[in-house]
């Protein structure tokens, strides 16, 4: 057999077995349909998501006595807020907990304050609520200053 023959089946092998996802809580083949962002925005406000949550550069009404923090949602960010992260976020907020904020404001003994709406909110309006959310992250480069110094 010569050198390139067995590159060759190495890599049809290592495609093979890197195509194989035996892990049964993997995320492969995961896709909810399309939703509609204006009924996002709707499902936002009907559940009172800004109760607890702003979103950058867009205006929303008060809702009476919410107490901070107000987890901001959208603006700038450093890495693509992904479809998958949009639903894991809304449907089991305590997998991973906001950034940025002290963490015994965002949750208690670990866990997230975010109340799990899953009882109460139908596929349709997490499909249209991610639709809503997910456009209003705006994926920016970090910035890196560097300081030079004279020779």
């Amino acid at each position: 057999m010569t050198k390139l023959s067995v590159l060759m089946i190495l890599a049809g092998f290592s495609l093979a077995v890197g195509g194989c996802d035996s892990d049964p809580m993997s995320e492969v083949g995961f896709r909810l349909p399309d939703g509609d962002a204006k009924n996002g925005r709707e499902a936002f406000l009907y559940m009172q998501c800004n109760q607890c949550h702003t979103i950058s550069g867009v205006e929303l009404p008060v809702v009476p006595l919410a107490d901070p923090p107000y987890v901001e949602l959208g603006g700038k960010v450093s890495q693509v807020k992904t479809y998958g992260q949009l639903v894991t976020a809304i449907i089991n907020p305590s997998h991973k907990l906001a950034d940025g904020y002290a963490e015994e404001l965002v949750s208690e003994d670990g866990e997230s304050n975010m109340y799990v709406y899953n009882a109460h909110m139908t596929v349709q309006e997490l499909i249209d609520l991610v639709a809503y959310l997910q456009p209003l992250y705006e994926v920016t480069p970090p910035q890196y200053y560097y300081r030079v110094y004279p020779y």
